[in-house]
């Protein structure tokens, strides 16, 4: 089954937002009532259920995380992100802030999408077509 654009990007946007959550190997209470409250936002389109989903998720990022490949994970979902990158970086800044501090792992992640992976899709949609395509 094909899914969606908004679909992949829901999908995706659990996945950064578990991922953030999680980087910095320690949850707090403020960062799972906001996660939860992001996943239960979503407008899903899945025949795969939401929980369901979500509980690979935590697994599959936990897994990336141990074994150091929390970068290669979150490139394997980016372009997905890109279809609401404005929504992206919200929910990962308010994600990476909710409880008070920003760790070093979480501003890294910040950096990477906000320069590298969603920089085009956060800026240039208020470039003309020409100007976009010289960057």
């Amino acid at each position: 089954m094909q899914l969606s654009n908004q679909q992949a990007f829901n999908q995706a946007l659990i996945r950064l937002s578990v991922l953030l959550v999680q980087i910095d190997k320690k949850v707090t209470l403020t960062e799972q009532d906001y996660l939860d409250e992001v996943v239960a936002s979503l407008d899903w389109q899945s025949p795969i259920c939401r929980e369901a989903f979500f509980n690979d998720v935590i697994y599959q990022t936990r897994k990336a995380i141990d074994v150091g490949d929390s970068v290669k994970y979150l490139r394997s979902f980016k372009d997905d992100l890109v279809f609401d990158a404005d929504k992206a970086m919200e929910v990962a800044m308010q994600i990476t802030g909710v409880d008070g501090e920003r760790s070093e792992e979480e501003t890294e992640i910040l950096s990477l999408l906000s320069h590298k992976m969603l920089a085009r899709a956060l800026v240039g949609k208020d470039k003309p077509v020409e100007a976009q395509k010289l960057n």
